[in-house]
């Protein structure tokens, strides 16, 4: 698999990350610990050497299984862990915190859960304008030279943001959501991590499940699945984009011969972005891996799926209901 180094570190890491939101449970109906391991052993063995997860997800259910896959399956230094810190929760209601008080007692719970003694990329998960970025910062620096974590991120951050923390500390990954459907980024983070080295890896490659070629008209969602507060899961919306997928699927079979999933997460390392996170809660689905390797998106193909996104997705919408309270 194809790896890239993370820019003011020694990490070279595998261009795909295997992220682990789904795998936690919450907001996706529940999780199943042995076939969530399996997963994490399938893209392992695939060539994955990036995992991404979080204390939030599934309050702390996700670093856990990670943990114990981890020791599972060995190797420990091939592998490059990421977490986050600056989010709070209570009765499963959320909210940002970046005291850097909470945050020294946060970690070490994320290395007990992780069962590791070095996180190697450290995300402040959402921007807390309760709290000055620099003291935050200087908190992610003192991290670093304890040995606790190897590199620095700032998640869903803007430029400006992440301007204000670089005025104490050098960041070395941003953390944002891209996908064909969401696009927000091009036009000034992706440009000024470019300028920054700054290396991008992105979230929601897939869109929920809206690029996996997997997503039928009639599906419902149960539980506490996030897809039933997603505006683009709601009529008529949720029409414009299976719409928009089944023609990409279509073009990705007429250039390519591939299913819509490899030729999504192909098309965002393509775009300029350095590392695409993709979830997946069963081994089996681990199976494209194979397939996005070897080749790359023509500009031909990102003309034809400006065009159709144009036609077909009258009333776009971003990711911003994903967003924490501030």
């Amino acid at each position: 698999m194809d790896s890239v180094p993370i820019p003011g570190t020694e990490l070279n890491v595998s261009r795909i990350a295997l992220g682990t939101w789904a795998i936690g449970g919450w907001l996706w109906g529940g999780t199943d610990e042995k076939a969530s391991i399996d997963t994490i052993h399938a893209a392992l063995d695939k060539g994955v050497t990036l995992i991404d997860t979080a204390p939030v997800y599934g309050f702390g259910r996700s670093e856990e299984i990670v943990g114990r896959a981890l020791k599972a399956y060995g190797h420990r230094e091939r592998v490059c862990l990421a977490t986050k810190a600056g989010l709070e929760w209570k009765n499963d209601k959320i909210s940002r915190n970046s005291d850097p008080a909470k945050i020294a007692f946060e970690i070490e719970d994320s290395l007990r859960r992780l069962q590791t003694d070095v996180i190697d990329i450290y995300f402040i998960h959402w921007p807390d304008p309760k709290m000055p970025f620099e003291e935050t910062a200087r908190l992610m620096q003192s991290l670093k030279d304890q040995g606790k974590i190897r590199a620095i991120g700032v998640s869903n951050f803007d430029p400006e943001q992440m301007t204000t923390f670089q005025k104490v500390v050098d960041l070395q990954v941003c953390q944002p959501p891209y996908n064909m459907f969401e696009r927000q980024i091009e036009d000034a983070l992706v440009p000024y991590c470019k300028s920054h080295n700054i290396a991008l890896m992105t979230y929601g490659a897939l869109c929920r499940g809206l690029l996996s070629g997997k997503m039928m008209p009639h599906r419902e969602f149960e539980g506490d699945d996030l897809r039933k507060n997603d505006p683009k899961f709601q009529a008529p919306r949720f029409g414009q984009y299976l719409k928009a997928a089944a023609r990409i699927e279509q073009l990705a079979k007429d250039h390519y011969d591939r299913p819509l999933l490899p030729v999504a997460i192909r098309w965002v390392l393509d775009m300029g972005i350095d590392i695409a996170i993709w979830g997946g809660r069963r081994p089996e689905q681990m199976a494209p891996l194979d397939d996005i390797d070897g080749w790359h998106i023509s500009d031909s193909f990102k003309y034809a799926v400006e065009e159709l996104l144009q036609e077909t997705i009258t009333d776009p919408v971003g990711p911003d209901f994903m967003a924490p309270p501030q």
